[in-house]
């Protein structure tokens, strides 16, 4: 599976978590800074923050760096050869290179692609959309910092971002999902416990390295997350 994984969310790992369900290991490819911003735009987080966010998910077995944005010939055959990939998977969304083609249309051919269901209500757009409704114009009124914001906006969609930068994310966790990310392990009698609690909003690099050094300093590692009301 490969991707942009900007502003990473819930939706990516749960793509992720499919894609993981489908076989026994799970390689992902991690488009690079170049491919994203002639294909989308320019991203929000650099190809390595990208992928050391990935890597920390517990689905994901290997990361490949500087993957292309479209399947190539010689790209999809490296993967068959050089990492023994069986199938080529993506969401059920449509993705569109800026001629229009698609741009897993070699791993289809090839009869080696594999389609997931796209997590509905949040994108990474709508989370861009959500920051910039927070966004407050400075005091006398110059909002240069807003028009900024508006100007790297990634992947080029500012007429998305404005349709629902006013909107209420969609997304709705349902108790059985939850439960599908959990391995349903508490720990052992003798465990180590380890406690660590934050907002963890924006989830980005920095947040899966404190997790690992938490992590490393017990057996089984508890995490809080602030409410909504706590955070504000």
């Amino acid at each position: 599976m490969d991707g942009c994984f900007d502003l990473m969310h819930y939706g990516h790992a749960n793509a992720l978590r499919q894609a993981r369900a489908l076989g026994d290991e799970l390689v992902v490819g991690m488009v690079s800074d170049e491919e994203i911003i002639k294909n989308k735009g320019p991203p929000v987080l650099s190809m390595e923050e990208r992928m050391v966010m990935v890597s920390g998910l517990k689905w994901v077995d290997e990361v490949i760096a500087n993957a292309p944005y479209a399947i190539t010939e010689n790209f999809m055959n490296s993967l068959f050869d050089e990492y023994k990939i069986d199938y080529i998977i993506h969401g059920d969304d449509p993705c569109l290179l800026p001629d229009g083609t698609d741009a897993y249309a070699l791993a289809k051919k090839a009869g080696r692609y594999k389609q997931i269901k796209r997590t509905e209500g949040v994108s990474s757009t709508d989370i861009v959309g959500r920051i910039l409704s927070h966004v407050k114009p400075s005091e006398n009124g110059n909002n240069n910092e807003h028009a900024s914001s508006q100007e790297q906006i990634p992947h080029g969609q500012t007429e998305d971002v404005a349709a629902v930068s006013s909107q209420i994310s969609q997304f709705l966790p349902t108790s059985r999902r939850i439960v599908q990310f959990s391995n349903g392990k508490g720990p052992g009698p003798d465990a180590r416990v380890v406690y660590i609690d934050g907002a963890f909003d924006l989830f980005h690099a920095g947040h899966v390295e404190i997790l690992k050094c938490a992590r490393q300093l017990g057996d089984f590692l508890l995490v809080g997350i602030h409410t909504d009301q706590t955070v504000w």
